[in-house]
């Protein structure tokens, strides 16, 4: 560990203990590995390839402690960030589950959706079989660090051939500055299973905290998981996430990830094709002012022959704010007959404004179909020209044509309520109207 990032990790590592009272004696092996795991591995930093683009020293100059108690919040201080369509909500404010904000399945519903330390005991064999194994922490300081913390978490099950029409609303809530979260969120869809997930992350407050996530999703055979996850937290905040998706034999994964908040936000998506006949999409926008920076990590792994996967990812950024895209796409021997394309679209509205975008293909098949690209630039000229001939004054038509970039990535989330929400952040960054 370099002496740069050594203090901050013993701030946000002060304090934390392994809590025997635990209903699984497994759990405090898992905490205890991952603590030593946090001690010994060294934090990121721009010497390392995947973060040479993302300097995380700005984070690391903090201490970060973390939340003593959870703040009090009414319902009122939620209601901006209401998803009207979800059947069910569960709510962890800095942290730690609130029992009072939640409103969670009655009991006998057929979906379980309750903290994760709850759930160890009716469900203990599905979490013991999936925590800590789809997404590999070994080898990942912030993924040990998250699982060092493993005191509080949701956990979603949606059992075998059930369709879940609403979605479910999984909603983090930042109140207090100088703090740290560590979220965890353990989502299982059962063989046949259909469901939504939006995971969503917010602050009450314009300060610096820290949130450093993790979500774990396993799709059985046949089922099919619709993943939203939105990153808005105040633009002083720093978040460090990982997505770690696992697919079963004809299952599929769409995800929609939208961040507009945070200083420095990073977020490592992976996806496993463990069977045949999988499907997945990514689709993920970055919108980005000032001095923020914004990186997304993907890696679809296609295990197996007979898999497909499609990723659009945009960024709009503007002022100095810098973006950081790298898709790779893994076709590993023998997974014949993979279909996947991938696509980095990027949109710049200052000089000073960057973007370093990097897709990536490994192949080590013979029959596959396989494509990506990447763009960066400004608005098109005739764009602009095709508008302003029609009465459109010129920064009207900028706006406007920025608005559009985004919205398509928005328009892919399916939840009404979301897009509404979201389309108008997107008109306020821009300034467009409708």
């Amino acid at each position: 560990m370099s002496t740069a990032t050594a203090p901050f990790l013993e701030h946000l590592l002060a304090g934390q203990k392994i809590v025997a009272a635990e209903p699984a004696a497994w759990v405090n092996r898992l905490r205890a590995e991952a603590l030593e795991c946090a001690h010994q591995l060294a934090l990121p930093t721009t010497r390392d390839e995947d973060w040479r683009f993302t300097d995380l020293s700005p984070l690391y100059r903090l201490a970060f402690r973390p939340a003593a108690a959870a703040a009090r919040l009414d319902a009122a201080a939620l209601a901006p960030f209401a998803v009207p369509e979800a059947a069910h909500r569960l709510v962890f404010v800095d942290g730690h589950f609130s029992a009072a904000l939640s409103t969670p399945p009655a009991a006998g519903s057929a979906v379980a959706a309750l903290p994760l330390a709850a759930a160890l005991g009716p469900h203990g064999e599905v979490v013991h079989a999936r925590l800590a194994r789809i997404a590999e922490f070994r080898e990942h300081a912030f993924r040990a660090v998250n699982t060092a913390y493993l005191h509080d978490g949701a956990f979603v099950l949606a059992p075998r051939n059930h369709g879940e029409a609403a979605p479910l609303h999984l909603l983090f809530v930042a109140t207090q500055a100088d703090a740290t979260a560590q979220p965890r969120v353990l989502v299982v869809a059962e063989p046949g299973a259909d469901l939504t997930v939006i995971e969503d992350y917010v602050s009450t407050h314009d300060g610096a905290h820290y949130t450093n996530a993790v979500t774990e999703i396993d799709v059985g055979a046949n089922g099919r998981v619709r993943h939203v996850r939105l990153q808005r937290e105040s633009r002083a905040a720093f978040h460090t996430a990982t997505a770690a998706v696992r697919l079963d034999r004809d299952a599929s994964y769409h995800a929609v990830s939208v961040a507009v908040g945070a200083r420095i936000s990073r977020l490592d998506h992976h996806v496993v094709h463990a069977a045949e006949g999988t499907f997945c999409s990514l689709d993920g926008l970055a919108l980005l002012g000032g001095r923020q920076l914004a990186d997304t990590h993907s890696f679809v792994d296609h295990a197996v022959p007979n898999t497909g996967g499609r990723q659009l990812h945009k960024t709009v950024v503007a002022d100095g704010a810098r973006a950081v895209f790298n898709g790779r796409v893994l076709v590993r021997p023998g997974a014949q007959g993979t279909n996947s394309a991938q696509e980095s679209r990027n949109l710049l509205l200052s000089d000073r404004a960057q973007v370093d975008t990097k897709p990536q293909l490994e192949i080590f098949a013979d029959d596959v179909k396989c494509s990506h690209g990447a763009t960066v630039g400004q608005l098109e000229a005739e764009e602009l020209f095709y508008l302003e001939s029609r009465g459109i004054g010129g920064e009207a038509a900028r706006n406007l044509l920025t608005y559009g970039f985004a919205a398509e990535i928005v328009g892919h989330i399916p939840v009404p309520s979301l897009v509404r929400a979201l389309r108008e952040t997107v008109l306020a960054r821009t300034g467009a109207k409708e």
